[in-house]
């Protein structure tokens, strides 16, 4: 049987840079041959995580052609890309395995434990509880237990991997899912701003000397004596009439809203809020019609300055439960 030889593409390159070891020869088959590491690149990144770039795959591929145009012996009459891609290939894993900080029998066990937790789920339409996994991989509790253990530092996830499956604007990493620690709760947020309308429309009621003082005291954190010298009272007086305000809107909150929480407030004033939007969407009035549905009572300037401290005081007042006597 007669051994097939296959044509060799630029063969006077191959053995211009073979007999002389011209370097100009080298370069031209590396810009010749480069389009094989690209391709063994691109096929290797599919099954790779999505941090991993694609120019290092193809610079530990250049590498290996090299290494393969090196070693190649045009003459034998063997294609050369036959003889590249297995060196290309090997020259990538190489690189990537320098890089991986996790040793190889641990990604083993923990591929393992991943199949069997995922097949066992399968099979019994609920999770696998550990002595069913350690029956299935033939080990008992203790060892199944040791091997958690060791791969627990590889169970690590890319908080930049793309989740989307997209390249693309709309593309979204698990990053994007965690909440940001310097943001204050949303919904701390919507319980202050509607206490803060609910103290408004109760402060509207209060006798305007009362409003006075709350301003004063919690908006601009005068004290007591000198809100005493503004109103032309003793301090004492003033320290009355701050316990009455604080005992009148108490009080009136108690009377309009019962003994329901700081919550169960915010709760129902947003059910009622809701309620009111979807009847204004089903049956929209004339703005005049409109005049008729409570809305809050306008307040008094100063005093609206002054709701977000209110707010504040109050709500400490009532999780404390240290209201004036």
């Amino acid at each position: 049987m007669t051994e097939t030889v296959v044509p060799i593409p630029h063969l006077d390159v191959w053995r211009l840079y073979r007999r002389e070891n011209c370097q100009d020869a080298r370069r031209r088959l590396v810009d010749l041959h480069v389009r094989i590491v690209k391709y063994v690149a691109g096929r290797m990144a599919v099954g790779l995580p999505h941090y991993v770039e694609f120019n290092d795959l193809v610079s530990a591929g250049l590498l290996g052609l090299l290494q393969a145009i090196d070693n190649f012996d045009p003459e034998r009459g063997i294609k050369f890309e036959t003889y590249a891609i297995p060196r290309i290939r090997g020259a990538i894993l190489d690189e990537l395995r320098s890089q991986d900080w996790f040793p190889r029998s641990l990604r083993r066990k923990a591929k393992m434990l991943e199949e069997a937790y995922g097949t066992l789920e399968v099979q019994l339409g609920r999770p696998a509880t550990d002595a069913e996994v350690a029956k299935r991989l033939a080990i008992d509790i203790g060892e199944l237990d040791g091997m958690l253990g060791e791969v627990a530092v590889a169970t690590i996830v890319s908080l930049d991997a793309d989740t989307s499956g997209e390249e693309s604007e709309n593309s979204s990493s698990l990053g994007d899912y965690l909440a940001d620690s310097r943001t204050e709760d949303i919904e701390k947020v919507i319980a202050r701003r509607e206490m803060k309308e609910l103290i408004g429309a109760r402060m509207a009621e209060l006798p305007e000397k009362e409003q006075l003082v709350l301003v004063l005291y919690y908006y601009e954190e005068l004290t007591l004596k000198e809100i005493g010298e503004i109103l032309d009272v003793t301090e004492s007086r003033v320290c009355q009439i701050h316990t009455r305000a604080i005992l009148r809107l108490k009080g009136k909150i108690d009377r309009h809203e019962g003994k329901s929480s700081i919550g169960q407030i915010t709760r129902q004033i947003r059910q009622r809020q809701d309620q009111a939007d979807r009847q204004d969407e089903e049956s929209p009035a004339p703005v005049g019609a409109r005049a008729g549905r409570p809305e809050f009572e306008p307040v008094n300037v100063m005093a609206c300055l002054s709701l977000f401290q209110l707010a504040s005081a109050l709500e400490w007042l009532a999780r404390s439960g240290n209201w004036p006597t």
